[in-house]
Order: structure tokens, then C-alpha cells, then sequence
């Protein structure tokens, strides 16, 4: 039997205390921190928990160990920032088959201070430590910017254009206390700043921080007895293409975007035009580029004009990354968590920048270099 839109719900939601720079943690705590403040948000304790989820370097086995829970089901699938995505909708799947009852999906990572830091070179027999490394790409900003330069070229994006990502984002930020950065910005800020792999400036890329969050999912029928917001889960999607971005289908578009995200608006029963708040996985400015044009929010090629005409800034048809995103929020390596979190926020109506009315937020997630994607989308109204 297929899950229901709005059979599952988000329960519990928190991130870790502080973010930024926090050297007095090491990352087994951050996941610690952000799951017992989740718990709190639920009225729940260790106990309480029958399952687990986590990625990273930190597996469900150490997390249920060090809270003490003793879970039936576990799951450490592990696919990039976007992974969170995926746990949402596999512990989804597992409540609505009777594997477990309340889920804790957690995560931490010390992406500043490198406290016993997940190892990020590729190991040399892998695909990417074969066909890529050798050429000289040093992570993220020399690998995630390769395919816009097509794009760019292809519909015609201007530096300026690409440049506005980071500014409106920005704007948001400006209304959220716990951002990294909210001072505003302007494109001759974004283009002045410092080439780090062209054609993405330093204002173009994102954060480096320390920090964590948590959900809580438990069935709808018994959401009703907790003391939060129930988040209803409508519909989520998954899907992955290649650990190589030289080896992209396609340098304008992600396979991997086209088929998780149709996937979960098909699977909840929703248009377009119902969606009142969008969070888009930023790790570098190109990336909302993609997910608006990828998940259909707009046409081929139009998504620089849609947001340099101001439509996902505040006050907005469409309010994107509304806590700022990885460019000015916090990005600890892998975001797809804070994205979720903001959602939560959002569909609850506690947001620091909330919009008005939102009834329905969708998550979309992005793992690797483009290499796998996650979206989910959450509503405070059940089907």
C-alpha cells in the first residue's frame, strides 16, 4: 500500500545551540545537541525513540549509543548535503509500514573548527579520484561551478544576474538573529569580492561553520498528541546520476533535481501554484538557478530574470531560502538539514522571517556535485 499524503508528521525540530564556530564541540556532541533539543521541542526523551538516522562520519549506531536509544529501525544512507531529504522520506515509508514509531533523524558536523573532521579527498580507486582529481579540482568551489559556465553561455547569464542570488538571499538573512552574515550586500559587493574558482566570487559561495539539527517524525494520528505544530509530510522524492560532474547528463540541468522533484509534487497532489514557500540547497549561487528551473517553477532559461525582477526576495510571490541560506545562514558541509529546519519554521509560523500564510513549504536538496538530490514537501494542513 503507497503512503498517503499527510500520513506522517515532523514533530519535533531543533538545531544545535549555537552555530558558527564552536571548537568546544566535537561532532558526535553537535548531533547530541541538536537531538535533545529536537526532543525537547517534541516533550520527548531517549527513550521515546524506536529509530535513527544519521550520516556522515557519525553512524546510527554511535548516535543510539550515546542517547541511549535502543532503536528497531535504523538508517545511515548516505548521498551528500541532501541526505536528510532522503531519511525524511525513507522513515516516512518505515511508519507507515510499522518498523518503527518515532524517528530521530539527526545531524552534526564540525565544518569550521574540523573537529575530528569527516576526510574529504577522494580515495584514489575512485571514479572521482581517477577521472577528476588528476586534473587538479580541489573539492567543491573548483568542482560545483564547472557546468554553469555552459549555463550561463546557454541562456545568457550575467555576472550581474548570478550575482543577485547571493544579494537577495542576503535580505532574508538580514531578518534572522542566528545568521552568519546579515549586512546587505549589493552586486558590485558580490563582483568586487575575491575570485575563489571563476566565475563564483567569495560572496557567491558558501559559509563554512560549525553546527547540527534534528527532526522527530511519528504517524498524523498521534502528531495530534504532541505539543508542537504537527508538519505533515505530503510528498517526497529521491534520486541520484553520477559521483563525476564532468559526467553530467547535462550541464544546464540535474538529472537528479528532475526526477526527485517532480516525484514529490506528484506524490502529493500539488501544482506550482500551491507551494507558498520554496527552500533551494545553496551551496554556491548557481544552485537556485537550477532548482527553479528543474522543479518546474519556471521555464528554461528563466530563472535569472525571475529573481532579479525580485519575485523571491521578501515581499516576493515565491519567498526563497528565507533564513539566508548556505551563502549568508550557516553551511556546515552538508546543508540539506538547515533547509528542512526552515521549512519546519515556515509551515509553523515561527520563523524569524516569516512569510504570511504559508500553508505549504517544499525542501529540495542537492548531494555531491550534483551527484544526488532529495526534495520534500511539508504542510500544516492535513490532505
Amino acid at each position: 500500500m503507497t503512503i498517503k499524503p499527510g500520513e506522517v508528521a515532523i514533530v519535533g525540530a531543533a538545531e544545535t545551540t549555537k552555530l558558527g564556530a564552536i571548537p568546544d564541540m566535537a561532532q558526535i556532541m553537535l548531533h547530541a545537541d541538536a537531538a535533545l533539543n529536537a526532543m525537547a521541542d517534541a516533550g520527548l526523551k531517549p527513550s521515546d525513540i524506536d529509530g535513527v538516522a544519521c550520516v556522515g562520519q557519525m553512524m546510527p549506531q554511535q548516535i543510539a549509543h550515546y542517547l541511549g536509544i535502543t532503536p528497531k529501525w535504523v538508517d545511515g544512507t548516505g548521498v551528500g548535503g541532501c541526505s536528510f531529504m532522503l531519511h525524511v522520506r525513507h522513515a516516512a515509508a518505515a511508519i507507515h509500514a510499522g518498523y518503527a514509531k518515532t524517528i530521530l533523524i539527526t545531524h552534526g558536523e564540525s565544518g569550521k573548527s574540523r573537529i575530528n573532521p569527516i576526510p574529504r579527498p577522494p580515495e584514489p580507486q575512485s571514479l572521482n579520484g581517477q577521472f577528476e582529481a588528476p586534473f587538479g579540482p580541489m573539492g567543491p568551489p573548483t568542482l560545483f561551478p564547472i557546468p554553469v559556465l555552459r549555463y550561463m553561455k546557454k541562456y545568457g547569464v550575467t555576472h550581474e544576474q548570478m550575482a543577485m542570488v547571493a544579494v537577495v538571499q542576503r535580505e532574508w538573512a538580514a531578518k534572522n538573529p542566528r545568521a552568519a552574515f546579515r549586512d546587505p550586500i549589493t552586486v558590485e559587493d558580490v563582483l568586487n569580492s575575491r575570485m575563489i574558482a571563476y566565475p563564483f566570487r567569495l560572496l557567491q559561495c558558501c559559509l563554512v561553520t560549525d553546527g547540527g539539527g534534528a527532526l522527530i517524525l511519528t504517524s498524523a494520528e498521534r502528531a495530534k498528541d504532541f505539543p508542537t505544530k504537527p508538519c505533515y509530510i505530503l510528498g517526497s522524492g529521491e534520486s541520484v546520476e553520477t559521483t563525476m560532474v564532468s559526467q553530467m547528463e547535462d550541464f544546464t540541468s540535474s538529472r537528479a533535481f528532475r526526477v526527485a522533484g517532480p516525484e514529490a509534487f506528484r506524490m502529493a497532489g500539488l501544482k506550482h501554484s500551491d507551494v507558498d514557500h520554496l527552500m533551494i540547497y545553496d551551496a554556491f549561487a548557481h544552485l537556485p538557478m537550477y532548482g527553479l528551473e528543474d522543479l518546474g517553477f519556471v521555464g528554461r532559461g528563466e530563472a535569472k530574470d525571475f529573481i532579479w525582477e525580485g519575485n523571491t526576495r521578501p515581499g516576493g510571490k515565491l519567498p526563497l531560502n528565507t533564513n539566508g541560506g548556505g551563502l549568508s545562514y550557516t553551511h556546515t558541509g552538508m546543508y540539506g538539514m538547515f533547509a528542512l529546519q526552515e521549512s519546519v519554521r515556515q509551515v509553523r509560523g515561527t520563523a524569524p522571517a516569516q512569510v504570511p500564510n504559508v500553508k505549504i513549504s517544499v525542501a529540495h536538496g542537492v548531494g555531491g556535485m550534483f551527484s544526488a538530490s532529495g526534495t520534500v514537501v511539508l504542510s500544516n494542513q492535513q490532505p
